[in-house]
């Protein structure tokens, strides 16, 4: 049995609740109890009220039930300090403190309060939750961390975050200590906080941590597909973060009552804190998987320390070269002033390209600069470079180059100080003056691509040899082979087929967030997340045969219209744990392929117009269905097969299996205008291959309109083909 002092933690919730119902009474005087409350872009309502009460809050006077509620679950409030055998009431008053803290930041607005002002980036919308949500599946991101308060100076809090940063941890900021913040302290160092960068600073007071809080419970609404509802659903959705949102609470600095109440919050999450001070510590286990509050932990142990408590599996790549790495670091920027040297962009030729060779022609571990090195020119000189990797495996295949050569944009943009952007022969690479002033060089580089294609590659890769030309001559000599090569690989997928394969690919990264969804990739369906073809399925299984990518044999054609075989939906039994029996690859009516929550979009039917929609994640406005893409994925995501609603990768508009079964390519109607522009002239290649060319500038996006009826009227005016069709469903 624990015993704490709960004393701090239950005054602390009533403080928090205090505010909050005075807050919503000058609001409701001000204001009235109609007046909308939200977090703009997410389909969940307030979501931590959600989870703990069921309840969707969307007007000012639906918080008063839920105050009331909560502050029902408050303690008495004890007199003298308090000592419990047992972590209930403690809980509770954290369970409390976190609907008050949400209470709170909704309201903000409407007091004049911005949560967006200076570097503070305020709630999270849904979109960028699924964003990272592949990095989340696939062990890029393996958890996050709430950092509570300050550190005791700047340098220390770039330490801080840097370590979690190399450790690929996704980092929360808010609350502050003596009126300073961690995400103050990094602004003043210049550190780049945003979502790309894993640094995310959501707020100054202690009541922004709660959309830490928030986003993990989005997480088991979005990918776990689990419901809000009564007790029962409320504990499962804990449970969940407890079991697969591995995060954890960094209090830094003193620990005041409202800090005591809102860990007690998280631990109701099942996630610990870990503190820099001397309070009181909670090492049993019980809610949390380990020890639930650690103390006078030092700052350069906390990140292991807090790893080690939640049980986070790491995944890190010892690289020799003189600055830090890892994904947290591809969304840096090096800026003009901080620029030591550039590659490429609108200034010079910059591309990469990779080759396999046979074994006895490679020198393993050969890295060779032709050309000026940085230490060689001035600051800001301006280069070309070509970066040229020759790799050569047993098991390597010719489909597997452009795999392995998608992967130099991300390689080689963890290093700390270094910025890539584009690939193929539309790279953009800098280097910052303090990556070369703390020893990285041009080859360094090559170092990065030889450690990390034979780690994420061994099965397939045995040598590596890297060559970085930055001199003029021989950039250009090396140029057509690169383009040519581009060229026939273009040509080789182009020409693969469904019918032409015996074997598709699953894809069960996303089972780790919802545990019954299963894709099945084909060489003309990619995974709707849109970063796994058909190839990259192959090379993963290659890689690892016990991975989430396994060769699916189909078997017999059971529906060659709907595109089903008796293999797949035997394994699609098996995989998605009995919930689902069967699924077509050509059709979102009948038994559509469920979704995890990472598409970067959704298909939906519209009804009257004989057609669908395709809203990407990004745009935020309402649609002809009447809903926005955070209300469209609540329906669609989180595993679930919903007739009529599919997500889908952006290039799987461009294949001749898009909904083949539903009517293909015609049955598009409306779609936003930044999808047409990442497709552009593909998309009129492909109405022209059907032969619609006008098909085009039929199709509506937002700037036409964002309502069902003035839809249906341009769709008559321009005579869609939609329309002569019938309906779908």
């Amino acid at each position: 049995m624990s015993r704490i002092i709960a004393t701090a933690a239950i005054r602390g919730a009533y403080k928090c609740m205090d505010r909050a119902e005075t807050m919503l009474s000058e609001a409701i005087n001000r204001h009235g109890r109609d007046k909308a409350i939200e977090f703009p872009g997410t389909a969940y309502a307030l979501p931590v009220i959600l989870t703990l009460t069921g309840k969707r809050v969307e007007k000012l006077g639906q918080l008063e039930e839920v105050l009331w509620s909560a502050r029902g679950w408050l303690p008495v409030m004890p007199t003298e300090q308090l000592w419990l055998p047992y972590l209930g009431g403690a809980l509770d008053a954290g369970a409390a403190t976190l609907v008050a803290h949400e209470a709170v930041e909704a309201m903000k607005p409407l007091c004049g309060i911005s949560l967006t002002s200076d570097f503070w980036l305020g709630p999270t919308p849904d979109s960028i939750l699924r964003e990272q949500g592949i990095k989340l599946v696939d062990g890029r991101m393996p958890g996050f961390a709430a950092c509570v308060g300050a550190l005791p100076n700047d340098e220390v809090a770039e330490q801080l975050a840097r370590d979690l940063q190399e450790r690929n941890i996704l980092v929360f900021m808010g609350s502050n200590t003596a009126g300073d913040t961690m995400a103050a302290q990094l602004n003043r160092r210049r550190v780049d906080m945003n979502w790309e960068t894993f640094l995310v600073p959501y707020g100054p007071d202690t009541s922004s941590i709660v959309h830490a809080l928030g986003f993990a419970c989005r997480a088991a609404f979005t990918f776990g597909g689990l419901k809000p509802g009564g007790l029962k659903e409320s504990r499962e959705i804990l449970l969940y973060n407890k079991r697969r949102v591995f995060a954890f609470v960094l209090a830094l600095g003193e620990v005041d009552d409202e800090k005591y109440a809102t860990a007690a919050g998280a631990i109701n999450f099942g996630f610990p804190v870990i503190a820099d001070t001397d309070i009181p510590e909670i090492l049993p286990s019980g809610i949390c998987e380990y020890e639930h509050v650690v103390a006078n932990v030092a700052h350069r142990d906390m990140p292991s320390r807090a790893v080690e408590v939640r049980g986070v599996k790491i995944k890190t790549v010892d690289i020799p070269i003189p600055v830090r790495h890892g994904p947290a670091f591809e969304g840096e920027r090096v800026r003009k002033e901080d620029l030591a040297i550039e590659f490429g962009g609108k200034y010079t030729r910059c591309f990469e390209y990779l080759t396999s060779r046979p074994m006895d022609q490679l020198q393993d571990g050969l890295i060779r600069v032709v050309g000026p090195e940085i230490k060689d020119v001035p600051e800001a000189t301006r280069l070309p470079l070509a970066i040229y990797v020759e790799m050569a495996g047993r098991k390597m295949q010719p489909e597997f180059e452009s795999i392995l050569e998608r992967h130099i944009h991300s390689y080689l943009s963890e290093p700390m100080g270094v910025m890539h952007l584009g690939q193929r022969d539309t790279v953009w690479l800098r280097i910052s003056k303090k990556a070369r002033d703390a020893g990285f060089r041009i080859e360094h580089l090559g170092t990065v691509l030889l450690h990390k294609l034979k780690n994420d590659f061994p099965a397939i890769v045995d040598k590596v040899q890297v060559t970085l030309f930055t001199d003029p001559g021989e950039v250009d000599k090396l140029y057509p082979a690169a383009v040519a090569a581009y060229r026939h690989r273009d040509q080789r997928m182009g020409a693969l087929t469904d019918e032409g394969v015996d074997i598709l690919y699953s894809c069960a990264l996303c089972q780790s967030y919802a545990p019954n969804h299963v894709c099945i990739i084909t060489p003309e369906r990619p995974g709707l997340c849109g970063a796994y073809n058909w190839l990259d399925g192959k090379a993963a299984y290659e890689i690892n045969p016990h991975g989430g990518n396994l060769p699916v044999k189909k078997i017999e054609v059971t529906d060659p219209v709907l595109g089903q075989w008796k293999g797949v939906n035997d394994f699609i039994r098996n995989a998605s744990n009995g919930a689902f029996s069967r699924f077509s690859a050509y059709s979102m009516i009948n038994d559509p392929m469920t979704s995890c929550g990472c598409f970067e979009c959704i298909a939906c039917v519209l009804p009257g117009t004989g057609g669908i929609m395709v809203v990407d994640r990004e745009y935020q406005g309402q649609t002809p269905v009447g809903m926005p893409f955070s209300s469209l994925a609540e329906m669609t995501g989180g595993g679930q097969q919903t007739p009529g609603f599919i997500g889908i990768g952006t290039l799987y508009i461009l294949s001749r299996k898009f909904i083949s079964a539903d009517g293909g390519l015609a049955r598009l109607v409306w779609t936003t205008t930044r999808v047409k522009h990442r497709l552009g002239d593909a998309l009129r290649a492909r109405c022209e291959e059907i032969g619609k060319p006008e098909l085009y500038y039929k199709i509506a996006d937002e700037s036409v309109c964002t309502e069902l009826e003035p839809l249906i009227e341009h769709l008559a005016a321009v005579e869609h083909p939609a329309l002569e069709m019938g309906e779908m469903i």
